[in-house]
């Protein structure tokens, strides 16, 4: 696949390592396509940049790994994004880290959706740390990340996508599912700054045998 990644900081790079890994294109949209600070990390990794607009009008898989606070500019940077699959990875958090900026009856990624008029957007990718999206195949059970997207046509690739980074992918249901999922996120964040577990850990999903 063609994926467009706005967003070259540890989570942008990370998913575009793993993902190249596995074969895939990545193109990083950036705000200053010569900005040497993508153009170092794209060099890196074996992506390329572009111009917002000419990445997102490129790849029909545009992933949004910038911070909460420029996500919907960046969004807006795109132009158009009616019939792309958009994979949110933010999350909507207080500058403090303290909790999250929006509440249980909606979601950072169902206000993706209504910013990204026309794209069927997924909530994904924003469950644990950058270091798990760049090898998630450390660990001796695979981590798990949930998908929750409404297009049921386009979330087997969103899956895919889960399963090449690494992960055990799983069908979380329809986007405001985001509602919990980013709530999910923030228990992460609290065991590893808060609770002293630091960030080499992640959440695995077991059975009975």
């Amino acid at each position: 696949m063609k994926i467009a990644i706005l967003g070259a900081g540890n989570v942008g790079a990370a998913l575009a390592s793993a993902w190249i890994r596995s074969g895939h294109q990545i193109v990083f949209g950036a705000r200053d396509a010569a900005s040497p600070k993508t153009a170092s990390a794209a060099a890196r990794l074996g992506a390329r940049v572009a111009a917002v607009p000419t990445a997102a009008a490129e790849c029909d898989i545009v992933v949004l790994a910038t911070p909460w606070d420029g996500t919907r500019a960046a969004i807006e940077s795109c132009g158009s994004l009616a019939g792309k699959t958009v994979i949110d990875c933010t999350n909507p958090l207080k500058s403090d880290l303290s909790g999250l900026a929006v509440g249980t009856e909606n979601s950072g990624g169902e206000l993706v959706a209504g910013w990204a008029k026309g794209a069927s957007v997924f909530k994904c990718f924003n469950q644990t740390g950058a270091e798990n999206m760049a090898d998630a195949a450390r660990y001796p059970t695979r981590p798990v990340m949930f998908v929750a997207g409404d297009d049921a046509a386009r979330k087997p690739a969103v899956l895919q996508l889960a399963r090449d980074a690494g992960f055990e992918a799983l069908d979380a249901g329809p986007l405001s599912a985001a509602r919990v999922l980013e709530p999910l996120a923030m228990l992460w964040i609290h065991l590893a700054y808060r609770c002293g577990m630091g960030r080499d850990f992640a959440f695995a999903l077991t059975r009975p045998r």
